[in-house]
């Protein structure tokens, strides 16, 4: 099973995202979405489960989860945007959420793919959007088999127009 992983869109999906998620099975967004309707854009590659972020609007959080724990292809996987931890760490997401194999936040904007504690995967795919800080755009894609350690990767999306 292939996942798109995008996080931080703030109402901006780059057109680069499209042949980026081309084929994936499933799509995790980490927060700071900006509209439900970015959301029924990404809908149109594959389902989607998405989380709100601390930018998101009343109108997002009233019918997206602030945490959501789903389960594919045998790996438990926890779904968070992680400003409820100030600055989210893998460390912090780990104790928070113990019994997830896969960890997914955003928040940072920072691109993150990392193990902690041996064998939980913990992803960030940094910001899709606007770019802040001065990092380029970027999604994650993972890769899931059962009974293999996930395999992950951050592509950057290099529009530079913007």
């Amino acid at each position: 099973m292939r996942l798109g992983v995008i996080a931080d869109t703030h109402g901006l999906l780059r057109p680069e995202v499209f042949p980026a998620f081309e084929g994936v099975d499933h799509i995790l967004h980490a927060g700071d979405i900006g509209s439900l309707e970015l959301l029924s854009e990404l809908e149109t590659l594959a389902p989607v489960t998405a989380v709100y972020g601390n930018t998101d609007d009343s109108d997002v959080r009233s019918r997206i989860p602030r945490v959501a724990s789903l389960e594919l292809e045998g790996f438990d996987i926890v779904l968070t945007h992680g400003d409820q931890f100030g600055s989210p760490t893998p460390e912090k997401l780990n104790s928070a959420f113990p019994e997830a194999q896969i960890l997914v936040f955003g928040h940072t904007h920072r691109p993150l793919l990392t193990l902690v504690d041996v064998v939980v995967t913990v992803m960030n795919p940094g910001g899709a959007g606007a770019r802040r800080f001065g990092l380029a755009p970027s999604v994650g894609i993972l890769e899931l088999e059962p009974g293999i350690p996930p395999r992950g990767r951050v592509l950057s999306l290099l529009d530079q127009s913007s």
